[in-house]
């Protein structure tokens, strides 16, 4: 696999993510508590330690400066990430980001029927290795309720515990020890 650096992070997370309604950003680990973390990137209090790019759709901003600072994201405290979150492996992780790209109810050939289905597996791969071997994964579909390796390539896109106000979100959380990712798709009804 390329090393990650900045132009291939740029490339491969915009190929991935940016045709669709997504959040992509990282921030720093500063706290014993991760989920302390997640929550800071979810309202932007903290930028990309490394400067890469992230993605931010503009009706965010605009709920951001309207709304509240964690737009589209409901305040939500540490404990409420952790308990709404399951653990899920690295290889279930990638399927996961990979489906985060097909448009919920609306995408005509989902990421298991695509011709390009492996190069968009490649892609979720190169983005999550930023994080490293020993990252640690989380999502908020009901999928890992059950089992830390779902398979979400299996069927069509199902959410879980809501983290907005939207009608489905479905997000991916990553945490390494310098970093944390969030990587949310809404079906913004």
């Amino acid at each position: 696999m390329t090393p990650i650096d900045s132009a291939v992070w740029e490339a491969t997370l915009e190929r991935l993510l940016d045709d669709v309604y997504t959040f992509a950003m990282t921030g720093p680990r500063r706290d014993n508590d991760w989920g302390r973390d997640i929550l800071a990137v979810m309202d932007r209090s903290v930028t990309d330690p490394r400067g890469w790019q992230t993605l931010e759709w503009q009706i965010d901003k605009e709920g951001r400066e309207n709304v509240r600072p964690s737009f589209p994201f409901l305040p939500l405290t540490a404990e409420q990430v952790h308990e709404w979150t399951h653990p899920v492996t690295a290889s279930a992780a990638a399927e996961l980001l990979a489906s985060l790209t097909q448009e919920w109810f609306f995408e005509g050939c989902p990421v298991r029927t695509r011709a390009d289905h492996d190069h968009v597996l490649a892609d979720a791969r190169m983005v999550l290795s930023r994080f490293g071997a020993d990252a640690a994964f989380r999502t908020s579909s009901d999928l890992a309720r059950t089992s830390t390796a779902p398979d979400f390539l299996a069927g069509d896109l199902a959410g879980g515990r809501a983290f907005t106000d939207y009608v489905m979100d479905l997000g991916l959380i990553a945490v390494s020890a310098d970093e944390v990712g969030v990587f949310w798709s809404f079906n913004a009804n």
